[in-house]
């Protein structure tokens, strides 16, 4: 996350020079608090919605729904850090593996370049900060937006964000604990511990040190009038982060036990997936926060990648492997997961491999007595949704290894718990993918050249001139024939 003064369109006030000054010498650090890498391709089944309400903010909304969720159902509101965007945020999360799961829905809002030039949310501005104005007013509209069109539980409604996302989801907890029931800040800030860009880098690193009744207080006066119940919140952060200090993790837990009226002594110390876990009890000796502190992790939200019951995401660079799933552990924290309403009926027995060509894998397991349909994970992302039990798999690479698991669904939309993970492995070579320039391409034996004009070897295919100017992907697809393929290596 990097909290630069943002670029604001006329509507919402021109910046000074002197700003703009700044955001440009600050550039230097656009991967701060969750600098991500770009995000991929609009995810399936991920959708626009526009007309959500007056968007102070200018952002931009977009919602996963998944097939058949019935009414009274809870909302997530997910929120991603600077450079990424809604669909970089759904599946490396593992958000929609659970929205899927434990039906729910899902909700994206993406920042705009034209607000902040590295697409941070902007979790320092005191007009978007506050109750009842810019993004997280835009933010709050998008919630009841979906509460409206789907007919949700208005009262479990729950925000979640990774670095700039995890510092708006403080903004969100405090400035709204009437719609929020949970919050879980991932690598993040607590609220209010800046409102100008030299104090957000110094909240980042190396942090702010307030007593816990301040920063409570801070909390309180985001809407001095409310007396009611706070959401519960969910804390996580890596033990060697050096964008935003480990010591924001003690003053969140500070913060927001000091909100719920106890103290900073942890009730509950244990770990979970070998991780320090700590949670502070209310005086109902119900959980009111609970932190995460993950030794050895650096910026970013961790991820557990494969089709086993508790894991989820893709791992990358701000999504490590870490071998536990923050997602799934909030999501729990909730109250989300089958236990707490999802679907009663059991995982399928089974599933079985049938059959594999170097581009389908064919699955069958055992039917599930009062299942309406099963949903296929395909390496913990949703592939099918069939009525009978079994599916094939298509567009897969030749000689790669998959990981499928199978959960019935009942005739409310709800899934059951998945099966144990069955790996199937396609036929043929995995394809080998070359990227370089055509002069290169032809040295490498690739390629070859005639008058100038470079083809690649097998296929024939007209590359371009013969320089080190023109560069291609080449897609090994059996010994010595070479596709063109710039779009996706290796093609599906």
């Amino acid at each position: 996350m990097h909290p630069f003064p943002p670029e604001r369109h006329r509507a919402r006030g021109a910046r000074t020079r002197t700003a703009r000054t700044l955001t440009l010498v600050l550039s230097l650090a656009a991967l701060v608090l969750g600098g991500l890498t770009a995000a991929p391709a609009q995810a399936a089944g991920l959708r626009e919605v526009t007309g959500f309400g007056s968007n102070p903010g200018n952002l931009r909304m977009f919602r996963y729904v998944p097939d058949g969720l019935p009414t009274g159902r809870p909302v997530v509101v997910a929120l991603h850090g600077c450079t990424q965007s809604a669909s970089g945020f759904d599946d490396e999360t593992g958000w929609t593996r659970w929205a899927d799961a434990w039906g729910f829905a899902l909700v994206l809002p993406e920042q705009k370049s034209a607000n902040n030039m590295n697409s941070c949310f902007n979790w320092f501005e005191p007009s978007d900060m506050a109750r009842g104005s810019g993004e997280a007013l835009s933010v709050k509209q998008m919630a009841d937006r979906t509460a409206a069109d789907l007919g949700s539980d208005t009262a479990r409604v729950y925000v979640t964000g990774l670095s700039a996302g995890g510092a708006m989801t403080s903004v969100m907890a405090a400035a709204y604990p009437d719609v929020f029931a949970g919050a879980a800040v991932v690598a993040g800030l607590p609220y209010d511990c800046a409102r100008t860009v030299v104090a957000g880098l110094s909240c980042m690193n190396p942090g702010s040190d307030l007593g816990p009744r301040q920063w409570g207080d801070k909390v309180r006066a985001a809407h001095p009038s409310y007396d009611g119940p706070r959401p519960v919140m969910s804390l996580w952060h890596g033990t060697n982060d050096s964008t935003v200090k480990p010591v924001n993790l003690t003053e969140l837990v500070e913060q927001w036990t000091n909100v719920h009226g106890t103290d900073t002594v942890a009730d509950i110390s244990d770990t979970v997936d070998g991780y320090p876990h700590q949670v502070y009890e209310n005086a109902s000796g119900d959980a009111a926060v609970e932190s995460y502190s993950i030794t050895g992790m650096q910026h970013g939200q961790p991820a557990d990648p494969g089709g086993g019951a508790t894991q989820c995401g893709i791992a990358g660079q701000y999504f490590p492997d870490m071998g536990i799933c923050a997602s799934y552990r909030i999501g729990r924290f909730w109250g989300l997961d089958s236990s707490q309403g999802g679907s009663e009926l059991p995982a399928p027995a089974g599933p079985a491999v049938t059959a594999t060509t170097e581009t389908t894998v064919s699955l069958s397991w055992e039917a599930v007595d009062g299942a309406a349909a099963y949903r296929v994970y395909r390496d913990g992302a949703q592939k099918g949704s069939p009525s009978a039990p079994s599916f094939t798999d298509t567009g897969l690479s030749p000689g790669t290894t998959y990981a499928y698991t199978v959960a019935a669904v009942d005739d409310r939309g709800r899934a059951g718990p998945a099966t144990a993970a069955v790996r199937a492995t396609t036929a043929g070579s995995a394809h080998r993918c070359f990227t370089d320039n055509n002069y290169q391409q032809v040295a490498a034996g690739r390629a070859h050249q005639a008058l100038g004009t470079v083809y690649a070897n097998g296929s024939g295919q007209n590359m371009g001139l013969y320089n080190v100017f023109v560069t291609h992907t080449l897609e090994e697809t059996s010994p010595g024939h070479f596709v063109i393929a710039d779009s996706g290596c290796p093609s599906p």
